[in-house]
């Protein structure tokens, strides 16, 4: 594996801390700040949504700036955030922190991605990408897991606290890295021209609506129920913070049993094995959530849903990655646009369903969504990437 892609991977990890640490807390910010839960589940709405909006001008500003600045910047930016966050006495100022977030991580992630689909052919991309994504999903674990325990002892302002330093010092330990990587961060001439013109190849290019429509649906379906978890298990009788990012956090641990078996899997039953297996798989463990097990049955079925989700999800960002090789950073922060436009979309539509037809009908409903989902997906996308090997 290339150097450079350790420290791509640290980048991830960084920004990945930030994305599932609020939602063990939830509760707790509830009581704290005098606002229902799911009041409180729009901060996780806040950050999904400002990251989707944001990424057509940021998938531009790293095409023409630099990749490995932009992503620099947006930790620093990242970690401020955290500690504001930590210091607001007011649920208005925490919504806006977590706006604050969104942004940051915005300018991370999916650059990161688009840095290393430019450094890794594309034979080697799935899992080159995959090992990107071990660092992200390490960041999710420990994210969601720790903040639990932390928030625990010290509340969910301490979570907060410890992800700014932690988001901090990984900035300052990127910086260092990529300068002693050598890598290139030339400065375009801003030109509106070839901005149209590479988002005209991305768009026209036929896979581009399939991509994109299916990371929507991903995102709403799948992460659109993590805000609900604490809830779900608190009407079993589980009040424990840390419960719930146990839960959350298997799924982070299903995602790192993708990334180290994606090498071995993909020679073996292809793309289309892996998009629609991970459908399967997704569909089946929402239908078990949907019957209410005991905490310990619920961590099982998000492992294997996340397993079954990067499956899916990491063949669509190859394909996303070789829209317009050209503007990758763009395509691929177009493909984050999608997405977390889905994952800011999932806790409303939730919430409706919840409401108004029950948990057992809305999980089925999205189960059946995501298995059709990665059937017509491995039925539409063309040109295929080359079957993958190690990088």
């Amino acid at each position: 594996m290339l150097p450079i892609l350790n420290v791509i991977a640290l980048t991830t990890f960084a920004a990945s801390l930030s994305a599932r640490a609020m939602e063990p807390v939830l509760p707790l910010v509830s009581n704290d700040l005098g606002v229902t839960v799911a009041t409180a589940a729009s901060l996780s709405a806040a950050v999904a949504l400002t990251f989707a909006i944001v990424q057509p001008f940021l998938g531009a500003a790293a095409d023409m700036f630099g990749k490995a600045r932009l992503m620099i910047g947006c930790l620093a930016m990242l970690g401020a955030a955290n500690m504001i966050g930590a210091l607001t006495s007011s649920f208005d100022m925490l919504f806006l922190s977590r706006i604050l977030c969104g942004i940051a991580a915005g300018g991370t992630f999916p650059i990161a991605m688009s840095l290393t689909s430019d450094l890794v052919p594309t034979a080697q991309r799935q899992v080159a990408l995959g090992r990107i994504l071990a660092g992200a999903m390490t960041g999710n674990l420990l994210g969601a897991s720790a903040s639990g325990v932390i928030g625990d002892f010290f509340g969910w302002r301490g979570v907060l606290v410890v992800l700014g330093l932690l988001v901090i010092a990984a900035a300052i330990a990127a910086l260092i890295g990529f300068r002693k990587a050598g890598v290139a961060n030339p400065r375009r001439k801003v030109s509106l021209a070839a901005l149209k013109d590479g988002y005209r190849t991305i768009l026209t290019n036929p896979n581009a609506r399939v991509c994109f429509t299916a990371v929507f649906i991903e995102g709403l379906c799948v992460l659109g129920l993590f805000p609900f978890v604490a809830a779900f298990l608190f009407e079993l009788g589980e009040t424990r913070a840390s419960i719930p990012g146990v839960v959350i956090a298997a799924f982070a641990v299903g995602g790192l049993a993708y990334t180290m078996s994606v090498s071995r899997l993909l020679p073996r039953f292809g793309v289309n094995g892996l998009m629609i297996g991970g459908a399967a798989m997704m569909a089946l463990q929402l239908v078990m959530i949907a019957i209410g097990p005991r905490w310990e049955i619920q961590a099982i079925c998000f492992f294997l849903m996340g397993w079954g989700f990067y499956s899916l999800h990491g063949s669509l960002q190859v394909f996303s990655s070789d829209l317009a090789p050209e503007a990758r950073a763009s395509a691929l922060s177009l493909h984050a646009f999608c997405f977390f436009m889905g994952q800011a979309v999932g806790p409303i539509v939730y919430g409706f369903g919840l409401s108004h037809l029950g948990k057992m009908a809305t999980l089925i409903l999205s189960a059946t969504a995501i298995l059709v989902l990665g059937l017509i997906a491995a039925r539409l996308l063309n040109q295929k990437p080359a079957e993958m090997v190690d990088v």
